[in-house]
């Protein structure tokens, strides 16, 4: 018999401010707090726990055994929605609960640069959110659509799996479709989205060739698409999206991204030095004309220097937002440091 009701562990992990919950055979019940994990308490869980918690998650719970994972949403009450995956491992069903956000934040309760906002005026093209799982770049794509939704008069389409933040149309119309259940896949997903008349486009995850290539197709066709990628920095995206293709197309698609990348956002999510909460670090390139050469003549190296520059439109590298985040007593050197994508240069620049 389980000692703490599926909604009970919720509620208690909202209130010690845990962003995931895990749920795992024979071990307690761990929760992620400011991104360290911490046992929620002494209750060691058994497989039928494990079972019975996973069948509490899922309404489809018998396509565990079919499939081995499954990924899905689940309301906790009208305004906590989680995300959720399902799988087994060594025998056994271990669940990952992401708690989302009951509200969809502003640009200044995230700490994002101001810079950022402009990018909800752009009519077309691509904007990129990227960092590695639970930098909080879901976060972010829902702040910059709550603010067209609610300055704009546009139709905003989404394609998630599973959906994670409920929009409430304001100026805007929205739709929302959720792969596995609205449509068979990103692909097909996608392909279809430009058959409804959309201005704009969320793409929950741009990994595959079909998806990247048909995202392109439909920023070079008038579309404002917003989408997220697993990179560390504006550069590393650009190659990522480059490779993808075969080498026969490369020189193709960097053409087509010179033309259409607006702008790159990559983030982290830091511990606050106060050991209370977490800061946002980021990395921000605009595209320009200097930018939108060197995609197209393959000199990605060279765009670090290119960001630089550009400090006056709002482009900084991660370096020096780790640097200013530490000035502000955000963050400690160490984890300035440790953040770094060059640690000699942040390590000088946090001496003092």
């Amino acid at each position: 018999m389980v000692k703490h009701s599926l909604n009970e562990i919720i509620s208690k992990a909202q209130e010690m401010r845990a962003s995931d919950i895990h749920i795992v055979c024979g071990i307690p019940i761990r929760v992620r707090i400011d991104g360290r994990l911490s046992d929620f308490d002494d209750n060691v869980m058994t497989a039928d726990d494990c079972v019975y918690y996973a069948k509490e998650l899922s309404p489809n719970y018998e396509e565990i055994a079919e499939i081995g994972e499954q990924d899905l949403a689940f309301g906790f009450d009208e305004d906590t929605r989680c995300r959720v995956n399902l799988f087994r491992q060594q025998g056994n069903i271990s669940a990952a609960i992401r708690i989302l956000n009951d509200h969809i934040p502003n640009f200044k309760e995230l700490g994002l640069p101001v810079e950022i906002e402009q990018f909800t005026e752009f009519n077309q093209g691509i904007v990129l959110v990227t960092g590695e799982t639970g930098s909080g770049k879901s976060t972010t794509l829902a702040c910059l659509l709550d603010k067209i939704n609610h300055t704009q008069c546009k139709h905003i389409i989404t394609l998630e799996d599973p959906i994670e933040y409920i929009y409430r149309p304001d100026k805007c119309i929205i739709n929302q479709r959720e792969v596995g259940q609205d449509t068979r896949s990103f692909q097909d997903g996608l392909k279809s989205i430009l058959r409804e008349d959309p201005d704009v486009i969320l793409i929950g995850e741009m990994r595959t060739l079909s998806t990247i290539e048909t995202a392109l197709i439909a920023a070079e066709t008038g579309h404002l698409v917003f989408a997220t990628l697993h990179t560390n920095s504006a550069a590393d995206t650009i190659d990522r999206i480059v490779d993808v293709f075969p080498a026969d197309q490369q020189a193709q698609v960097r053409m087509q991204l010179s033309m259409c990348l607006q702008a790159v956002i990559c983030q982290q999510l830091l511990p606050h030095m106060s050991g209370m909460g977490r800061v946002l670090a980021t990395e921000v390139m605009i595209s320009n004309s200097a930018i939108r050469n060197l995609i197209r003549e393959g000199k990605t190296p060279q765009i670090a220097n290119s960001i630089v520059t550009s400090g006056d439109a709002g482009c900084h590298l991660m370096d020096a937002s780790l640097i200013s985040l530490f000035k502000q007593r955000k963050i400690t050197s160490e984890t300035a440091i440790r953040a770094a994508h060059d640690r000699e240069y942040v390590k000088r620049s946090t001496l003092y």
